[in-house]
């Protein structure tokens, strides 16, 4: 029976792969816009100022985008050898610790992601060569941040409610 947390976690998770591949979609651009750039400033002696400003501005967009797919699909490295030696309740008191650090970790950034996208908005400032709005730039960053950070604070409710046999 799928309770209304199980509902509302697989709302987020479709969320997140929507912003993973909104992330996969801008590394397509970054890598179309600086095969741009080479063959520019190479074949045709003409280089394209814009390429380094905007593919660096979108790196910070592009690092977040994938974080919480990656919690979804349970991609990040481990090392497992002492908490597979332990008893299903250390076990599970591991996992928690786990996701809590990365939950504070992911609070932490959501919250510096936010505050630059508030204050690059009210400060008007602009990319130095393109003249793009900044906060263009760290909004996606800082959504993502922000969908991660409640996914994972719905993952941490989820492991803390499940019995310690099923961890």
């Amino acid at each position: 029976m799928q309770t209304g947390l199980d509902r509302l976690i697989a709302r987020f998770e479709h969320a997140v792969v929507w912003l993973a591949a909104g992330g996969a979609i801008v590394v397509l651009v970054q890598m179309l816009w600086i095969s741009y750039g080479v063959f520019t400033r190479y074949a045709l002696n003409a280089p394209d100022r814009m390429v380094t400003e905007a593919t660096a501005l979108l790196l910070f967009p592009v690092a977040f985008a994938g974080l919480a797919y990656a919690m979804r699909e349970d991609a990040y490295p481990k090392v497992t050898m002492l908490t597979d030696r332990l008893p299903a309740a250390g076990r599970k008191v591991v996992a928690i610790l786990n996701l809590a650090i990365m939950l504070g970790v992911g609070l932490f950034f959501s919250l510096a992601g936010v505050n630059a996208t508030i204050r690059s908005f009210n400060s008007g400032a602009s990319s130095e060569i393109l003249l793009w709005p900044r906060y263009a730039f760290w909004a996606p960053g800082a959504l993502a941040l922000v969908v991660f950070s409640i996914y994972a604070t719905l993952r941490l409710i989820k492991l803390i409610r499940t019995p310690a046999e099923e961890v």
